[in-house]
């Protein structure tokens, strides 16, 4: 898969994702657009019939994108660019419900490094922790 294929199919997960709550909130619908415009993706057809929101897209749908994304053997720098992304975007509107803790949850399984579970859960929750209080930092 090509760099500009797989930025473009990280932000379909990233769109997905927004969606696994019900809704695409204000800041989500905001990070997602600026990221499309940094990634110079924002007048891809597919990405902005995603991004016009006029049909939602389903759990199921997200997950396939994860699943196609990462393959079977995923990078380390695969994993934690979506990792990245991921929690930029849900922690964009302040707020994670449980569908959206789900994902980052069902990406643990998914880690590189095929450690221990409960060292590669604390090096993913150490990860979003680190995002999370940059985020704080940077809006403070």
């Amino acid at each position: 898969m090509t760099k500009t294929a797989k930025t473009k199919q990280l932000l379909k997960i990233l769109i997905g994702a927004a969606w696994l709550d019900g809704v695409i909130e204000v800041e989500e619908r905001q990070y997602l657009r600026r990221l499309a415009a940094g990634y110079e993706l924002e007048n891809d057809l597919e990405l902005q019939t995603l991004l016009s929101e006029l049909k939602s897209v389903e759990a199921p749908q997200c997950y396939a994108w994860v699943n196609e994304y990462l393959g079977d053997y995923p990078s380390e720098q695969e994993y934690s660019e979506l990792l990245e992304a991921l929690s930029g975007l849900l922690y964009s509107d302040g707020d994670i419900q449980t569908q959206e803790a789900q994902l980052l949850a069902s990406l643990q399984e998914s880690d590189p490094g095929h450690g221990h579970p409960k060292s590669s859960l604390d090096k993913f929750l150490g990860k979003v922790q680190r995002l999370y209080l940059r985020a704080v930092q940077k809006a403070g």
